[in-house]
């Protein structure tokens, strides 16, 4: 853990609050103010960097790496490896066999400073049979390909930045730990294995920035992300022919006791900011075959027979435990409440937690804002959290002072095979991010003074 947070041995809930928001101010400290010598330089070298940026690029986009082609996935972490190694990172792999995915790249550099976690990802949802394969360049501006935007041009951000930190002979002011995961678009289980890399950078680290594209536009950032949940429903009945429903002795079946209840949680949850709950797969009758694995089903029924058994599955998103834990406790006790001669219950699985709003995320925007500003590039918001999916970030943000997400490649129609790249956002980000990174790694003396 952080040097910067455990410092005292206070351990009150208002000293914990008060004393992290000041070590937040003054790791941050920098009032607005035009760049500075180093940060002009800063801003120069990744100009000069655009070709070998776009370079490496195109050879990761042409690697197909979908999250289950593990070949793949080693294969653009081993392109990255070598990168990060010429530019004096020392890499590890992270086998991913016990999780069932190809591996994590882990690059590290620094010895002194603040400690700031950049988080990536090699893998695509582009499955090795896709029609989708290669790096195309539409325009000046403009070139399309797999995983361009998600998230491949991100890991060359981050690469860039640190190559330009170290132009401009900044690099060694901080500590930087580069992890590059195999497995975000389809997480590999069981996840306290698949995560690990990630949750050990995080409990190493002060700061987490993720490189994901967020919206697509470059005027926003991610400081918070809903989660990820699966839920399952599972209804009982009575079965008897269908002249007899409604009878207190037959009941309503469990066809109608399904209904009664998605109805009721939609009442319940709909209008909750930043939460929303999806049935994905709804099946009842007399008998049925559900393949939970593969989320289909087969399922058998008659219009005179009342319904013997329902199955529902679907997801849910919130922006906070404490949200989860009021929508899993509302749900449940909607699904206790069973009409005549029926029973409910519903079970839930979680997968990527909220990263949640933050007094330290908001912080953090604020100086990339300012930064941004000062660069010409015009101020920076939030995204409104209902318009960013989970991401890896989201496992780790809850055990740092600040993170911020969104700041990779922009562009537009990303998990699809219209995926399109903004190149002219490639040196915006990667000069932003540089420029914040440089801008922690002053902040780092204002405690001595």
């Amino acid at each position: 853990m952080s040097a910067y947070r455990y410092h005292f041995q206070d351990n009150s809930p208002m000293f914990f609050r008060v004393f992290c928001s000041a070590i937040l101010a003054l790791v941050f400290f920098s009032p607005a103010f035009a760049l500075d010598e180093k940060e002009l330089a800063i801003r120069d070298a990744v100009i000069r960097g655009q070709g070998e940026a776009l370079s490496l690029l195109e050879q990761a986009v042409n690697i197909n790496s979908g999250t289950m082609n593990v070949d793949g996935v080693r294969e653009v972490g081993q392109l990255f490896a070598e990168a990060f190694s010429e530019a004096g990172f020392s890499t590890r792999w992270v086998d991913g066999e016990m999780f069932n995915r190809g591996g994590h790249l882990v690059a590290e550099h620094g010895k002194r400073g603040p400690k700031v976690l950049l988080i990536g990802h090699l893998d695509t949802v582009f499955a090795k049979d896709s029609s989708f394969q290669k790096f195309s360049r539409i325009d000046e501006s403009y070139a399309a390909g797999p995983g361009i935007t998600d998230m491949k041009g991100g890991d060359v951000i981050i690469l860039q930045a640190a190559k330009a930190l170290d132009a401009a002979g900044v690099l060694d002011e901080l500590q930087l730990r580069v992890v590059l995961t195999g497995d975000e678009e389809s997480r590999g289980r069981p996840l306290s294995l698949a995560n690990a890399a990630l949750i050990e950078a995080a409990d190493w680290a002060d700061i987490a920035l993720g490189f994901e594209d967020g919206d697509g536009d470059p005027k926003t950032v991610v400081t918070a992300r809903r989660s990820s949940s699966e839920w399952r429903l599972s209804v009982t009945g009575k079965p008897a022919h269908s002249s007899q429903i409604f009878r207190e002795d037959i009941g309503f079946g469990a066809a109608l006791e399904t209904a009664r209840i998605l109805d009721a949680w939609r009442v319940a949850l709909s209008a909750i900011p930043n939460l929303t709950f999806n049935p994905g797969l709804v099946m009842a009758g007399t008998d049925m075959d559900h393949d939970d694995s593969n989320t289909r089903g087969t399922v058998f029924g008659k219009n005179n027979v009342i319904a013997q058994t329902a199955v529902v599955t679907g997801g849910m998103r919130a922006i906070s435990p404490e949200q989860i834990a009021n929508a899993e406790a509302k749900m449940r006790e909607i699904a206790a409440e069973n009409l005549a001669q029926t029973t409910a219950e519903v079970t839930f699985n979680h997968g990527y937690p909220p990263m949640a709003p933050s007094e330290g995320n908001d912080t953090l925007l604020e100086y990339y804002s300012a930064i941004s500003e000062e660069l010409g590039y015009g101020p920076v918001v939030a995204v409104d959290p209902r318009r960013a999916g989970a991401a890896d970030i989201s496992f780790v943000a809850d055990r740092v002072d600040a993170a911020l997400d969104g700041l990779g490649l922009m562009g537009d129609g990303g998990h699809t095979v219209g995926e399109v790249a903004d190149l002219r956002t490639l040196p915006q980000q990667t000069q932003r991010a540089a420029i914040l990174l440089y801008r922690i790694a002053k902040g780092t003396v204002v405690p001595r003074l």
